[in-house]
């Protein structure tokens, strides 16, 4: 029963993040990266401590998945809000 319910609240977030996603222009993309590095550290924090909770072969599965996906992001993120600076500086 709890697993079906924890499924259920992953699809629902999954649509919900992607139709949230579709609606900012895409002129606010690059500034909303840098925003959301923190959100993205917070979500590998919690990918940490879901490993071992639960289901022990799906939680490990599912944290490392999350932990990989997570690192992507905010590692992502930054080097691309340091793109974005690079284009503000003043060129000598």
């Amino acid at each position: 029963m709890q697993f079906a319910l924890l499924l259920t609240i992953f699809t629902l977030a999954l649509f919900v993040g992607a139709e949230i996603i579709t609606k900012i222009p895409p002129t606010l993309h690059t500034p909303l990266m840098s925003g959301s590095n923190a959100i993205s550290g917070i979500t590998l924090i919690g990918a940490l401590a879901s490993t071992r909770l639960g289901y022990p072969n799906l939680s490990i599965a599912l944290g490392v998945a999350a932990i990989i996906l997570a690192t992507i992001n905010v590692v992502g993120g930054f080097l691309v809000t340091q793109r974005m600076l690079k284009m503000f500086r003043k060129k000598d």
